[in-house]
Order: C-alpha cells, then sequence, then structure tokens
C-alpha cells in the first residue's frame, strides 16, 4: 500500500499542476478534468495516510 500511496500523490500533484496550466490556457475541459483527478486521488492518498500512517502499519 505503501508504494500505492506514493504513486496516487505524484499523479495528484501532476493533476494539480495540470489543472493551473489548463486554467491559464482557458481549457474547461480539461481543468475540469485535471481538477476532477486531483480532488480524488488526493482525496484517497490523505485517508489512506489518516488511516495507515506514514509509514503504513503493516499489522
Amino acid at each position: 500500500m505503501n508504494l500505492l500511496m506514493v504513486i496516487f500523490g505524484l499523479i495528484a500533484v501532476l493533476a494539480a499542476i495540470g489543472s493551473v496550466q489548463t486554467l491559464k490556457n482557458k481549457e474547461i475541459l480539461g481543468f475540469l478534468f485535471n481538477f476532477g483527478t486531483f480532488v480524488i486521488f488526493g482525496a484517497f492518498t490523505v485517508a489512506t495516510i489518516i488511516t495507515q500512517g506514514y509509514p503504513p502499519s503493516l499489522h
């Protein structure tokens, strides 16, 4: 779960960067998809850190 959390965290960071870039270029559909990805993957990452802790416990 630890590696998966890191990967999802990186996806959330890249989606946040993409959201800012598409907002600057005034691309609404791209912004909506990037922002949705940021919210979903970011929430999953934060929820996993809260429930499992970092580093996650194995037992």
